[in-house]
């Protein structure tokens, strides 16, 4: 990163990264390790994010972490990173009106499985955040709170996060009296009120917001 570290914060932020690297090194019997998570479960608008990362063994991102643990300006930094170190890496994105259609905690799913299809090698082994995905063949790991226990499941985090904001700030020029680009898409007071004001735009989630409109 940026900002030039002393000897004794480097060695206590690679002692911090050992430490999340648990479960890959229980698993570490398996070449290809994916960690899997989304982003975007709890908005009252928006699509649902997730992301599948396979890391290189000797991988070293500094700073890696559970997406809600940083700064949009170290995401952003992390974001580019593990895409150029990953051995492979695919995002799923779930729309709105199909989370309407078969709720989010499916949708959640087939984001992942979307996800998981767009790697160009075959995983053989996924470490999920929480869940254990329907519909996959591959070996599955649920951790809770995995974000913060698996380097892998971290960088999926990341990406999933950054890639939802970025189409969140997207949508913000497109329905800017809904103040996304701050929000992105949660049931903040603002973003409530501008519901019960301007009514609901293409990108709410009907089965979210019916409580406000």
């Amino acid at each position: 990163m940026a900002k030039a570290m002393t000897e004794e914060k480097l060695l206590k932020e690679r002692q911090r990264l050992e430490a999340m690297k648990e479960y890959e090194y229980t698993y570490a019997a398996c070449p290809y390790i994916c960690g899997i998570d989304e982003a975007g479960r709890g908005p009252l608008s928006g699509p649902v994010a997730a992301a599948a990362v396979i890391l290189p063994k000797d991988c070293e991102i500094l700073f890696l972490n559970d997406s809600k643990k940083l700064s949009e300006k170290k995401r952003e930094l992390l974001f580019e990173e593990i895409k150029e170190k990953a051995v492979s890496y695919g995002i799923g994105i779930v729309s709105p009106a199909r989370i309407d259609e078969i709720n989010i905690l499916q949708a959640t799913y087939e984001a992942m499985r979307t996800a998981v299809s767009q790697l160009k090698v075959t995983p053989d082994i996924l470490l999920n955040d929480a869940v254990t995905i329907p519909g996959i063949e591959i070996m599955q790991v649920p951790i809770v709170k995995g974000d913060a226990k698996s380097i892998s499941i971290a960088a999926a985090s990341i990406l999933a996060k950054v890639t939802r904001d970025h189409m969140m700030a997207e949508y913000d020029a497109i329905y800017p009296e809904y103040g996304f680009a701050k929000h992105k898409g949660y049931g903040t007071a603002a973003h409530i009120q501008a519901i019960k004001e301007y009514g609901p735009c293409p990108i709410h989630r009907k089965s979210f917001i019916k409580n406000f409109v």
